[in-house]
C-alpha cells in the first residue's frame, strides 16, 4: 500500500500543509541521472494540464472559510477557465453576477508566475497561507465553506459545537465523503492511509471529529495520522483559555480513539533554543518550525518501496502504540547546529538552562534503573518538545516528576549516504514482547539520507552565517509516555469546572479512560498532579 490522502481543515492547518507541500515538490528530480528516494505517487496524483502536458497535483482536500484562500484561484494555469454556472430558478429575465474584488497577489506570487527570481518573503508580506504556496492544486481539492467568514467578529468560528453543527448540515445536504473524498480515494490503487491536519482547540475540532466519524464508517481499516494543532494558551485571557481547553478536551475525547496516531502540537511554553528566532505573532514562521518536525517524522512512509528505510503509517503507529490503546503521541525536534551555520557551530544552551525548559521526557538522571545504557542514550531529550502544556507553572510543578516512556520512534535526517535503517523492525517479535513484559521502552530508529530542504518560501528562523542556506540535518521523534496521562487529567479537571452539567460526566469519564491507558501498570497509583 502506498497512497496517502490528506485533509487540511482550516487556516492554521493550511499554513502547516503549505510548508509540507512545498517540501514535497522540492523532492522532484528532473534530470535522468538523478533519482529521488521519495515515491511521488504517494502524495501526488498524475494528470494532464490544459496544454496537454503531464502534471502532478497533491492528493489533498483543502477546507477553509470564506476569505481564507487569499489570492489563490480555484481554476489555475493547469486547467481551462470555466464560466460560472448561472442557477436556474423561477426568474427568466437577465441575471447579474456579483463578484467581490479579488485579493491581489503579493510580490512573491507574482515573481513565481512570471518565472523570475522569487522575491524575499517577510512576516509582513505573508498575510495568507497562499502567499507562499508554490503548488498548483486540482480544482476538486479547493473547498470554501461560505457559512462562516475568516476572522469574523459577528459569527466567530471558535466554538467546538459550531464546527460539529456545520459538518452535520453540510454532510446532510451534500454527503461530503461522496462529493469530496471519494474522488481521490477511488483513484488510489492501494491506499496506505489518511493524513488529517486540523486545529483542535476551536470549531475545526468539532468539524474534524465528525468528519473522522464518517471516514471510519467508510474506511474502517485505513491508518489515520491526525495532526492536532493547538494555540499556546499561556498568554491569552482566562475566558478564552477555558473555551480553548474545553474544545481541546472534546477533540481528544472524540478524535484520539479513532486515530491510528493523534499528535497534538503547539509552540513550546519553554524558551526556544538559541538557534531559533521567530515571532509568535507570525503564523507563517510558527508553522514553518512545526513543519520541520511533522514532515520529518513521517518521511519513511513516502520512501520508495524497495528502500529498507521505508515504514508505512501503520508501522509507525505500531511502533509507539505499545499496549494497543496508546494513540496520543508527543512530537519533539532537534536540529544539527552545523547545518544551520554551514559548518560553523553555534553556542549550545548550557545544561542548566536546558533543564529549565522541557522536563517531560526522562533525563539521564531520571531514568528507571532497569534501563540499559543504550536505552538511556536513545530516549534523551531533543531540543524542542511540541506537546502542549497548559502553563509554565504546570511544568515547574512537575520538575521532580519521573515519566516512563512506552514507545518511541526517532527519525534522523542526514546528508550522508545511509545504506539501511538503524533499528526499524529490530524490536519485533520476541524482543518486543520481552521488553514490554519487563516495562522497558520499545525504541525504533531510522536514518534517512534526505535533509530537510530550506526553500525560498521557508521563513528565515534559523541562525546561520550564509545567505544561501544548506539543507537541515534534523532529528525528530514521536513517543508515548506517562506525561500524556498527566495532560489528559489536567484537561479532565478543567472539564469538571468549565463544561455544562449535561455533558460533563460523559466527557470526564471518556478522558479518564484515555488517561488510564498511559498509566496502567506504571505509576498508576500516583495522582499528585491532580492536587
Amino acid at each position: 500500500m502506498h497512497e496517502i490522502l490528506t485533509l487540511q481543515l482550516g487556516q492554521r492547518s493550511n499554513y502547516l500543509a503549505t510548508h509540507f507541500w512545498n517540501a514535497q515538490e522540492s523532492y522532484f528530480t528532473y534530470s535522468p541521472d538523478q533519482e529521488s528516494l521519495v515515491d511521488h505517487d504517494i502524495h501526488f496524483r498524475q494528470g494532464i494540464g490544459a496544454d496537454g502536458a503531464e502534471t502532478f497535483t497533491p492528493r489533498t482536500l483543502i477546507y477553509d472559510l470564506k476569505g481564507g484562500f487569499g489570492s489563490m484561484r480555484k481554476i489555475n494555469a493547469l486547467y481551462e477557465v470555466e464560466e460560472p454556472a448561472v442557477p436556474q430558478g423561477l426568474w427568466n429575465g437577465p441575471t447579474v453576477v456579483q463578484r467581490q474584488d479579488p485579493i491581489q497577489q503579493n510580490e512573491y506570487q507574482r515573481s513565481l508566475q512570471e518565472g523570475i527570481e522569487p522575491a524575499h518573503l517577510t512576516p509582513e508580506s505573508v498575510k495568507y497561507w497562499s502567499d507562499f504556496n508554490k503548488i498548483y492544486f486540482h480544482p476538486k481539492s479547493v473547498i470554501q465553506l461560505n457559512e462562516y467568514e475568516l476572522n469574523s467578529s459577528l459569527t466567530p468560528f471558535d466554538n467546538w459545537s459550531a464546527g460539529e453543527e456545520l459538518f452535520n448540515s453540510l454532510d446532510k445536504e451534500h454527503d461530503l465523503l461522496d462529493r469530496d473524498l471519494r474522488y481521490f480515494a477511488e483513484e488510489a490503487d492501494q491506499m496506505q492511509g489518511i493524513q488529517i491536519m486540523a486545529a483542535v482547540d476551536d470549531a475545526w475540532g468539532g468539524f474534524a471529529a465528525r468528519y473522522l466519524d464518517r471516514i471510519r464508517d467508510e474506511y474502517g481499516k485505513a491508518s489515520v495520522l491526525f495532526w492536532g494543532l493547538e494555540e499556546n494558551v499561556t498568554a491569552i485571557p482566562r475566558e478564552k483559555r477555558f473555551m480553548k481547553l474545553s474544545n481541546t478536551a472534546r477533540s481528544i475525547s472524540d478524535i484520539s480513539p479513532q486515530s491510528s496516531i493523534f499528535v497534538p502540537i503547539s509552540m513550546p511554553s519553554a524558551s526556544l533554543p538559541q538557534y531559533v528566532r521567530l515571532s509568535q505573532q507570525s503564523q507563517w514562521q510558527i508553522s514553518g518550525l512545526l513543519s520541520v518536525a511533522m514532515e520529518s517524522i513521517a518521511l519513511p512512509s513516502r520512501l520508495k518501496i524497495h528502500n529498507s528505510n521505508r515504514a508505512t503509517l501503520d508501522q509507525l503507529a505500531n511502533s509507539i502504540n505499545v499496549n494497543g490503546n496508546q494513540t496520543i503521541a508527543k512530537l519533539s525536534l532537534s536540529i544539527d547546529q552545523k547545518s544551520t551555520t554551514n559548518g560553523h557551530h553555534l553556542p549550545v544552551l548550557p545544561h542548566e538552562q536546558a533543564s529549565d525548559g522541557d522536563l517531560r521526557i526522562p533525563s539521564r538522571e531520571n531514568q528507571d534503573a532497569d534501563l540499559s545504557f543504550k536505552d538511556v542514550d536513545d530516549i534523551k531529550d531533543l531540543d524542542m518538545d511540541f506537546f502542549p502544556t497548559e502553563s509554565g507553572q504546570e511544568l515547574r510543578g512537575r520538575r521532580n516528576k519521573r515519566f516512563h516512556v512506552f514507545g518511541q520512534t526517532k527519525i534522523s535526517r542526514t546528508t550522508e549516504d545511509v545504506k539501511q535503517s538503524d533499528t526499524f523492525g529490530e524490536d519485533e517479535g520476541f524482543e518486543r514482547a520481552r521488553r514490554r513484559a519487563v516495562g522497558l521502552p520499545i525504541i525504533q530508529k531510522a536514518t534517512v539520507p534526505i535533509p530537510f530542504p530550506l526553500l525560498d518560501s521557508f521563513p528565515d528562523i534559523f541562525s546561520r552565517t550564509s545567505q544561501s542556506p544548506m539543507p537541515l540535518e534534523v532529528s525528530t521523534s514521536v513517543s508515548t509516555d506517562t506525561a500524556v496521562a498527566s495532560r489528559v487529567k489536567s484537561l479532565q479537571h478543567i472539564v469538571n469546572r468549565a463544561i455544562g452539567i449535561d455533558e460533563r460526566e460523559a466527557l470526564s469519564n471518556s478522558l479518564g479512560q484515555i488517561a488510564e491507558a498511559y498509566e496502567d501498570g506504571w505509576d498508576s497509583g500516583t495522582d499528585e498532579d491532580d492536587d
